[in-house]
């Protein structure tokens, strides 16, 4: 299990594209095991680029990021794939889903990709999708389900590598604000039981009220930041 021993520290990120564009501009962030955490700001303020960061899937220009006590500048490609696929897990606006492939085999897939073979993999796929209210519609491909439906299928396949760190890219864009607050109370509590840290891009104030806390960007910079009360303050505000 991955459960996170360290956080999850940024160092002074600093991501340039080109002569002009600074993504980000010395940016420093920890978030804490456990802990939830929204990162908000206009378009345009480097949120998706730090959270691209944060998660090894592009390499700032200066800088580094630091999990379980090793520099992600120091790893090689290969190591930062494997930490993507063993350590983080990701959810997108768009869950992007295998439409081809019934829900249970899209939660399975992470596992399968590791080497797990396909039935353990749909073995242990089965009582996540059970978990998130979904038991009985393993065998439905992606295109029958409802969009808050297809995004539980995407936060099981986020989870079942018991991940340390779970990337949330906008992920109730698509969603009513009903659906939405459905699918941030399942997001939020199945992260915290899983013991996985949280971190969420949102331009939605709803959303990241669901959140312990809040980041505000602005230009590439952190501007702000503030904590809810609690938890439970957290979501009884959010509804």
């Amino acid at each position: 299990m991955n459960t996170p021993s360290a956080p999850l520290i940024a160092k002074n990120l600093v991501k340039r594209y080109g002569e002009q564009t600074m993504a980000l501009d010395g940016v420093d962030l920890r978030i804490e095991p456990g802990e939830s955490v929204a990162i908000m700001g206009p378009s345009g303020s480097g949120k998706t680029t730090l959270l691209h960061s944060l998660a090894g899937v592009i390499t700032p220009t200066s800088g580094d990021v630091q999990w379980k006590d090793r520099e992600m500048s120091s790893m090689r490609d290969g190591e930062r794939t494997r930490l993507r696929r063993n350590d983080f897990g990701f959810v997108f606006q768009s869950g992007q889903l295998l439409p081809e492939l019934p829900c249970v085999e899209n939660v399975a897939l992470p596992l399968m990709l590791q080497g797990t073979s396909r039935v353990e993999a749909v073995n242990r796929a089965m009582p996540i999708l059970a978990q998130l209210g979904l038991g009985g519609m393993e065998s439905r491909r992606p295109g029958e389900l409802s969009g808050g439906q297809a995004q539980r299928v995407a936060i099981a396949r986020a989870l079942i590598t018991t991940p340390g760190v779970v990337f949330a890219d906008e992920p109730t864009g698509a969603l009513d604000q009903h659906t939405s607050a459905e699918v941030m109370e399942i997001l939020t509590s199945s992260t915290r039981a899983y013991g996985a840290s949280l971190v969420v891009v949102t331009h939605d104030p709803n959303v990241a009220r669901w959140c312990s806390r809040t980041v505000m960007m602005q230009d590439g910079k952190i501007l702000s930041e503030f904590r809810a009360p609690s938890d439970a303050t957290t979501q009884e505000s959010a509804r």
